[in-house]
Parts: structure tokens; C-alpha cells; sequence
């Protein structure tokens, strides 16, 4: 007989991914509307297609499921404090300078290491989350070759950390 207690999937999975490092973005779209995410990927080449996972209960998710475009912010070091603002729910999110619109709609926020623009492809239920698909309109990658190169921001173990390269 097993006596050990009953380990709910969600908390193992939890305790798990806390220790997976993830690149740390912002996306946003039209209303204006954003959070923080660490669930950006990038799904095929042929098509070119990107995508990230919202939370369903999250004040985002009604902008977000209305949305034809969206804009995914690759955030560094530097922006340590935007990421914490969209991580939370805040009324001023876009208060912070430095906020454009696309032509496409969403809002940019230019002073990103990057940022990309998609128009959405796919909403798609999964558990309680939504899957969000979209295929890339325009860009201005991170230049992480520059004279001053900005270090990616991260999510590891429940906190904001720095990816660093490591010695070739």
C-alpha cells in the first residue's frame, strides 16, 4: 500500500517547470491590452508561424480573443520593471513612455531589444488557457551583437533572472 500522499498533476508540473529557464516577453494588443509571458515559441518555418499561451481568467483574455494582430515584446534586462507591470494587474500598464501603435493595431512598445507583430491564426481552448497563433507581419529582431548587447530577461524558479552566454 503506497502511503505517500497524492501529488496533484498541476503541482507537480508546477514544481517542475519553476526550474525551466524561459525567455520573458510582453504581448499586447488592440484596446489597448498586454501581459507578460514566458509561453512565446515559435511553431513552423513553412508556414511562418509564432505562438503563446494566455490564461482564460486573466484580464487580457477579452482583448486578446477579439484581436486580428498582436505584438510580442523580447524584453532584456533593461525592462525588468515593464515585465513586472504587465505581470500583474494594473489599470496604468500602458502609462509607461515610450508606447507607440502599429499600423496594424496593436501597441508597440519601442524601446524593446525586439519586437514582433502577427496576425492571429488560430484561438484554440486547451485546459484552462487559450492557444494563440498567429503568422508574422513585421519585426525588429533583437540585436544581440551590438557594440552593447542587451541581455535577454528570463523566468527561472519564480523570478526574473539574466541569460548569459557562456565561453566558446
Amino acid at each position: 500500500m503506497n502511503t505517500e500522499p497524492t501529488t496533484r498533476p498541476s503541482d507537480l508540473l508546477r514544481r517542475t517547470l519553476r526550474g525551466h529557464a524561459a525567455g520573458v516577453t510582453v504581448i499586447t494588443v488592440p484596446g489597448p491590452a498586454g501581459f507578460t509571458a514566458s509561453s512565446f515559441t515559435s511553431v513552423s518555418l513553412e508556414p511562418a508561424l509564432v505562438s503563446f499561451y494566455l490564461d482564460a481568467e486573466t484580464s487580457a483574455a477579452p482583448a486578446v480573443l477579439r484581436a486580428e494582430h498582436f505584438a510580442v515584446h523580447f524584453l532584456s534586462t533593461r525592462h525588468t520593471a515593464l515585465a513586472r507591470t504587465f505581470a500583474r494587474w494594473a489599470p496604468d500598464r500602458f502609462d509607461a513612455p515610450g508606447w507607440t501603435r502599429h499600423r496594424l493595431g496593436p501597441p508597440l512598445f519601442t524601446p524593446a531589444a525586439g519586437w514582433l507583430v502577427a496576425r492571429v491564426e488560430l484561438r484554440q481552448r486547451i485546459g484552462d488557457h487559450w492557444l494563440i497563433v498567429g503568422e508574422p507581419a513585421d519585426a525588429a529582431p533583437p540585436d544581440y551583437t551590438a557594440l552593447a548587447p542587451a541581455t535577454p530577461l528570463t523566468h527561472h524558479n519564480g523570478s526574473f533572472a539574466a541569460a548569459t552566454s557562456l565561453p566558446k
